[in-house]
């Protein structure tokens, strides 16, 4: 079955050689010209991945994106100019789970697409779980809890934490954790990483600005313990 990608952008000549550009990937495409029809078609047809502009007319995209991480975990990628470094990090701290710059190249946007879909698909695929000290990793389910409490956790929170915490104490730079975690190669881009920490450790960690369970190494990258 075809893998159903929602496109949300306001501009028609865009939404058009999107659409051309993934049905020839052989995707199935739905499009919004703005966040309320957005939200309307995620319930209607329940897509695998949203492609999500940020500067929409009326809703924005960094709402769209909030309204979407509140009952649901599908995959978003945002799309921004490349001037407008603020709306990469704000578009990654309502909860998206990569982006791309405008303009971007075809190979490189589907190679993304492609790499967001497969990291949902291999983990729910995963049938195992373990423990890591206070955490319960249930793979099978895309779920982790600490104690009794079921994080809430997007897509690549989950597995951020997931990769990091299977092996305590080892430290990941983080080219190998954009391998890892989102299945292509680092491209020189810390702000995916470091946006995604700090995310995780705000809904993990019981004092975000002093970590107890992931640290940053300087100079080297970051690594999840088990306090004693």
């Amino acid at each position: 079955m075809a893998h159903r990608i929602l496109i949300v952008e306001d501009d028609r000549d865009i939404r058009i050689s999107l659409r051309m550009l993934l049905e020839e990937e052989g995707y199935e495409v739905v499009e919004a010209p703005d966040g309320e029809s957005a939200l309307d078609s995620i319930g209607a047809s329940a897509p695998s991945l949203v492609l999500l502009d940020l500067r929409l007319p009326g809703m924005s995209g960094f709402d769209v994106c909030h309204a979407i991480r509140r009952n649901r975990s599908l995959p978003i990628v945002i799309v921004s100019a490349q001037s407008d470094s603020f709306d990469v990090v704000a578009g990654l701290e309502a909860g998206a789970d990569d982006f791309v710059i405008k303009p971007y190249v075809a190979k490189e946007l589907s190679a993304r697409i492609r790499a967001n879909i497969r990291r949902v698909s291999t983990t729910m695929d995963a049938n195992s779980s373990f423990k890591r000290g206070e955490f319960d990793f249930r793979i099978e389910n895309g779920e982790v809890y600490r104690g009794d409490d079921l994080l809430s956790l997007t897509p690549s929170e989950f597995r951020l934490l997931q990769v990091l915490a299977q092996r305590p104490g080892q430290v990941y730079d983080r080219a190998q954790i954009a391998s890892l975690v989102w299945n292509y190669d680092y491209l020189g881009e810390s702000r995916l990483v470091d946006v995604h920490v700090r995310r995780l450790r705000l809904k993990i960690e019981d004092d975000p600005s002093n970590p107890k369970f992931l640290l940053t190494m300087r100079g080297l990258g970051y690594k999840f313990i088990i306090p004693a």
